[in-house]
């Protein structure tokens, strides 16, 4: 008998069922490890399957995504902030103890980035 291969198509049965598990298992996994783009990439799966809790994890990582990527690529980082605070803005448990830190912790990232943004030198008249 042949075995057949495992996909997204044949183990979704649900918005919130296996799938959106597994992905939210494999983002923790990424995220321990510390790949935030990778694990960013599950949450986001897990998060689009209806997974409340995903959406959250997702709009942390890339905060700090954005965070670690603010020197080097500053268009790159501004982009990943805005889509976190999507996220976290939008998640079912935004109004939970731990949804408030997370979403005070990116407040608090606008407000540091707009703070260099003021620091940073004006194109020359």
């Amino acid at each position: 008998m042949p075995v057949r291969p495992c996909s997204p198509e044949t183990v979704v049965t649900t918005t919130d069922g296996p799938w959106a598990d597994v992905s939210f298992g494999l983002g923790e996994l990424y995220e321990l490890e510390g790949d935030l783009a990778q694990a960013a990439e599950w949450y986001r799966e897990a998060a689009e399957s209806g997974r409340a809790d995903a959406a959250l994890r997702l709009g942390d990582v890339l905060g700090r995504l954005a965070d670690e990527r603010l020197p080097a690529a500053p268009d790159t980082a501004e982009e990943l902030l805005a889509e976190a605070t999507r996220w976290l803005s939008g998640a079912p448990a935004a109004s939970s103890p731990d949804a408030i830190e997370l979403i005070t912790e990116m407040l608090d990232r606008h407000h540091r980035w707009a703070a260099r943004r003021g620091l940073e030198p004006g194109p020359a008249s």
